[in-house]
């Protein structure tokens, strides 16, 4: 099994909250994860602060080599 590449985070929201970014996640076409990383992402990029993507583990088969 491969290394976790994401930090697990335990996080407490208000249900009303937590319906509304569902169903904003829902709209994206999002997991509710990665709705609410890309909504930390973009308040961090408004204030100035650039964080740098991770890159993820290549996932398939390796190419042939000849």
């Amino acid at each position: 099994m491969a290394a976790q590449s994401k930090k697990p985070f335990p996080l407490r929201l208000d249900p009303a909250l937590h319906a509304a970014l569902e169903r904003a996640a829902a709209a994206d076409l999002r997991s509710l994860n990665a709705e609410i990383e890309c909504l930390l992402r973009e308040a961090l990029a408004r204030r100035g602060t650039k964080v740098a993507h991770t890159p993820a583990p290549k996932r398939g088969r390796p190419a042939k080599r000849r």
